[in-house]
């Protein structure tokens, strides 16, 4: 196990690792050290949470383009915010981001706040969001710990507690803070050791051979470093049930209607449908929601963290007041707040082109006949 003067030279060893080997990401500026936008780095670090970075990279210029700034952002109505996070995944993220941006306006006089308690309390900002941005941003001595620092920090430690335990997550907090106490410059040790996570001392297979502080590794030395962490137990999902009808009307215009709040997709739009915990009869889920069935179209099956959410997708029609549903056209369908599942829903029923779909992961979709 490293002592404290060690640990000086682990983040001494890591600061310019990363400044050689940083990825190139949007969110980075060049040189990574230089001075950062706490608004932008705000809306990183929310749209990490959860997310491949890959698939955040494809969204993260388009929402600053759209919301560029802290007062463009909290002016925004939400369904605006909505739609532009779609994609991502975990739409309570989009609406903290959104409250966040609020608050800074009103409660800020539009100014980012510096110190850790204040930005900790913007909504949706957690102990480790709180100490990225006060290090990343405004240089100041916080830990950060994620999976990618906290799988790090148990193996320089050889110690095979399991992650996410409490008294493992109160040990690697204090362990975070030594080091961001050692170093020279804490955001830049601090993103180190999150790049250190993601790119070398990954969950399998690590790339020992190329750390920079596998000197010090204790799990290294001792050749134990496929079996820690202890790996944590996979969530439970439940089984969710959903069938919906695509319905069309002789003008090119599609029916929609807005999802309620709270719960699943809060607030996002989606063709009319019925779910439950139960497989559910198309001609029942049909005369309950005022809709004359046609033909089926096919369906999937969308795995999330805590469902497996099967999807029929039947045709339908349509001739009553619509009420609180709206027509819209595939065009301003497209513009609307639609999470992955339910654009995909509306792309096998041809009623929007089909994206390029998303990569196997937390938010995505999968074919079944």
């Amino acid at each position: 196990m490293p002592e404290t003067r060690g640990l000086g030279a682990v983040a001494g060893a890591i600061e310019p690792w990363f400044v050689e080997n940083a990825r190139d990401l949007p969110w980075r500026p060049d040189p990574v050290y230089d001075t950062r936008d706490p608004y932008r780095a705000l809306v990183s670090e929310l749209m990490l949470q959860q997310t491949q970075v890959s698939r955040v990279i494809e969204k993260y210029a388009s929402f600053l383009a759209r919301f560029p700034t802290v007062q463009a952002l909290a002016q925004a109505p939400e369904a605006d915010v909505l739609a532009e996070w779609s994609g991502l995944g975990y739409y309570r993220r989009a609406r903290l981001l959104h409250s966040a941006a609020k608050t800074i306006v009103e409660e800020h006089a539009g100014v980012f706040p510096e110190s850790p308690g204040a930005i900790r309390s913007l909504p949706g900002v957690g102990r480790y969001t709180a100490g990225a941005i006060a290090s990343i941003v405004f240089g100041q001595r916080e830990p950060i710990l994620d999976g990618n620092v906290e799988r790090v920090l148990l193996r320089l430690h050889a110690k095979p507690d399991p992650p996410r335990d409490k008294q493992t997550q109160a040990w690697a907090w204090e362990r975070a803070q030594e080091l961001v106490d050692l170093s020279e410059r804490p955001g830049v040790l601090n993103e180190g050791l999150m790049e250190l996570g993601a790119t070398v001392c990954t969950p399998s297979a690590p790339r020992c051979p190329s750390c920079p502080v596998r000197g010090a590794c204790a799990a290294y030395a001792q050749g134990r470093t496929d079996e820690i962490p202890t790996p944590k137990p996979r969530a439970k999902q439940k089984d969710w049930f959903v069938v919906c009808f695509v319905v069309t009307d002789g003008r090119g215009r599609v029916l929609i209607e807005t999802r309620p709040t709270p719960g699943l997709w809060a607030g996002m739009v989606q063709s009319p449908g019925m779910e439950g915990d139960r497989a559910i009869d198309a001609s029942e889920a049909a005369s309950g929601l005022g809709v004359a069935p046609g033909d089926r179209l096919g369906g999937f099956r969308h795995i999330t963290t805590h469902r497996r959410v099967s999807f029929e997708i039947h045709a339908g029609t349509f001739a009553g007041d619509p009420g609180a549903r709206e027509w819209v056209t595939p065009d301003a369908l497209g513009d609307r707040a639609l999470s992955n599942a339910h654009r995909r829903v509306f792309e096998l029923a041809g009623v929007l082109e089909g994206a390029d779909n998303p990569a196997p992961g937390p938010d995505a979709a999968t074919l079944f006949s």
